[in-house]
C-alpha cells in the first residue's frame, strides 16, 4: 500500500517534471525544431498534453472556453483556423468549418504541421486562433502566417498567459507592425 502511494507519487513527479522540460523546449526552440522534437519522441506529445491538462484544470477558466463561447455568436459561416489546437476542442464544440494544426494529432481531425508553414491558401480563413500556443523562437513567423492565411479584416485571438511575455506592451507594438489592430486586451 504505502511503497505503491510512493511509487505513484514519485512516477507522478517525474511527469510533471518531464512537462516542465518539453514546456521549456517549446518555447526556447523554433517551429521547426519542435516538429523534430515530437517525431524524435512521439510520446513526449502525450507527456506534454497530459501535463497541459493538469495545469490548465487548476485555472478558474480555460482560455479555449472563452474562445467557442465568441465562436458561437458568431455566424457559422466563418471560416477558423486553430493554430496548435491539442485536443481540437474549438472543432468539436462549433459549427463553423475549423482547420485544426498541431505538432502531433491528438484527433483525426488535426493536421500535422509546422505552425510557420500551414497548408492553407492565402486570405482563406475569417478567424485564426493561438490558445495557449504561441511557442517557439520564430513566432514572428508564426504570426505572419497567421496573417497570411487570414482574409482582409479576419480577427487574430490570442489567449496566453501573461508571464510567457518578457514585455507584453512590445508584444503588443510587434503585432501592430504586423498590421494587426487591437480591438481588446
Amino acid at each position: 500500500g504505502r511503497s505503491a502511494a510512493l511509487r505513484a507519487r514519485m512516477e507522478e513527479r517525474l511527469l510533471s517534471a518531464r512537462f516542465r522540460y518539453i514546456n521549456q523546449q517549446l518555447y526556447t526552440s523554433s517551429s521547426q525544431e519542435a516538429v523534430q522534437l515530437f517525431q524524435n519522441d512521439p510520446e513526449a506529445f502525450k507527456i506534454y498534453h497530459r501535463g497541459f491538462a493538469q495545469q490548465v484544470g487548476r485555472w478558474p477558466e480555460n482560455p479555449v472556453d472563452r474562445i467557442v463561447r465568441y465562436l458561437r455568436k458568431r455566424p457559422a459561416s466563418l471560416v477558423v483556423a486553430d493554430f496548435g489546437c491539442g485536443d481540437c476542442k474549438i472543432a468539436s464544440s462549433v459549427r463553423n468549418k475549423v482547420h485544426s494544426f498541431d505538432l502531433v494529432p491528438l484527433s483525426p481531425l488535426v493536421t500535422v504541421c509546422d505552425m510557420a508553414k500551414v497548408p492553407l491558401a492565402a486570405e482563406s480563413v475569417d478567424i485564426a486562433v493561438f490558445c495557449l500556443a504561441l511557442m517557439g523562437t520564430n513566432l514572428q513567423e508564426i504570426l505572419e502566417e497567421a496573417n497570411r492565411v487570414l482574409k482582409q479584416g479576419g480577427t487574430l485571438m490570442v489567449a496566453e498567459v501573461a508571464s510567457r511575455f518578457e514585455d507584453i506592451r512590445a508584444f503588443m507594438n510587434a503585432m501592430t507592425q504586423l498590421g494587426f489592430k487591437s480591438v481588446s486586451k
